[in-house]
């Protein structure tokens, strides 16, 4: 059985800093690509940023530059670093197992965390 727990969300002001790590168990990760996405309310869920077996990232135009995605294979546990954090990133955020060595079809979901940034 596969799961994913996500830790890390919370409140920040605008401008801070959060990193979000996703704990996978299971037979899954280190030949999985991976990935977080968010939903804000009312909005549908979107990819924020994935990250290959390989370890290549790609980021959400909206992020680049501010956020980070990183895996360890040897903890099973995958970040997100978020810097210069913006009130619309604001939303709940998800960590997703893929099908495959990279981004193709999300397979597993954690619960969610909640991000909050104050203005």
């Amino acid at each position: 059985q596969v799961q994913l727990v996500e830790s890390g969300g919370g409140l920040v002001q605008a401008g801070g800093s959060l990193r979000l790590s996703c704990a996978a168990s299971g037979r899954i990760f280190s030949g999985n690509a991976m990935g977080w996405f968010r939903q804000a309310p009312g909005k549908q869920r979107e990819s924020v940023a994935s990250i290959r077996s390989s370890g290549v990232p790609n980021y959400a135009d909206s992020v680049k530059g501010r956020f980070t995605i990183s895996r360890d294979n040897a903890k099973n546990t995958v970040y997100l670093q978020m810097n210069s954090l913006k009130p619309e990133d604001r939303a709940v955020y998800y960590c997703a197992a893929y099908r495959d060595s990279w981004p193709s079809v999300p397979m597993y979901w954690g619960q969610g965390t909640q991000v909050t940034v104050s203005s």
